[in-house]
């Protein structure tokens, strides 16, 4: 019969030297390499944390001035000037340039022939927003806020000016619209200050335009309480509302 023998039994005495090398180098290498596994294995497990070195210090570069944001290009802003502004605006003029000048470092002047304001920026202008709270300070005045009021507007970000008409809450025509603007005010602007302080708004009436300047939430408060009052509600009432939401402000914050 046949004697049944493996390939490797029967080839076994017969392998060159060669070969015996190679299968005993396999043999270290994979041991070698189940050593190296479990090794990471137990590193991985182990929770000490380990120095962490070699990284490069975090970069700590000055900011952008607003003309190398820019590519070295100057950036502009107009506002025009109503000509009923005209008088107050020449009496407050330096009050509106010192602050816009030298401490925002924005240039400012009046373009007599169009009628506008004009600002832009400079190479020493340490921040490209300066040239946008400056143009909001001077459209503020031009609404009919004081400058002391509204150079807020320089020195707090979460401040807004809010423009909206009574017609746009009523359409209200002749003497109810007479009425309307004299329940705002009130008897010597009364009604129209209880609501700036107690919202720490202010607010300008001009004809049938109101402007709020405030924070956005004051701003709403405020806005409520003027609808109320073009709705035709009585001024003591709006009193008592704006005393319990003041009243439920204070204790949130």
């Amino acid at each position: 019969g046949y004697c049944c023998l493996s390939p490797t039994d029967a080839h076994a005495d017969n392998l060159p030297p060669l070969v015996e090398e190679f299968h005993r180098r396999k043999g270290t290498t994979s041991m070698q390499h189940n050593e190296g596994t479990s090794s990471m294995e137990v590193e991985r497990v182990s929770s000490e944390p380990k120095p962490v070195s070699g990284f490069f210090p975090k970069p700590s570069f000055e900011p952008l001035k607003a003309h190398e944001i820019s590519e070295g290009r100057v950036q502009f802003r107009k506002v025009s000037v109503p000509p009923h502004r005209y008088t107050p605006l020449k009496k407050a003029w330096m009050e509106i340039y010192t602050p816009i000048y030298e401490q925002m470092k924005i240039d400012i002047r009046m373009n007599l022939k169009a009628r506008k304001v004009e600002l832009k920026t400079r190479s020493d202008t340490p921040d490209i927003s300066n040239l946008q709270k400056c143009a909001d300070f001077v459209h503020a005045f031009m609404l009919g806020f004081d400058v002391i009021d509204a150079i807020a507007l320089l020195r707090m970000d979460e401040l807004y000016v809010e423009s909206f008409e009574i017609k746009d809450v009523k359409t209200l025509r002749g003497e109810h619209l007479s009425r309307a603007i004299g329940r705002l005010s009130g008897k010597g602007g009364k009604t129209k200050f209880a609501i700036e302080n107690s919202t720490k708004t202010r607010i300008v009436i001009a004809d049938t335009k109101i402007h709020i300047l405030g924070s956005f939430a004051n701003i709403k408060i405020a806005r409520d309480s003027l609808c109320s009052l073009i709705l035709g509600s009585p001024a003591g009432k709006v009193y008592s509302k704006l005393r319990a939401v003041t009243a439920r402000l204070a204790e949130r914050f």
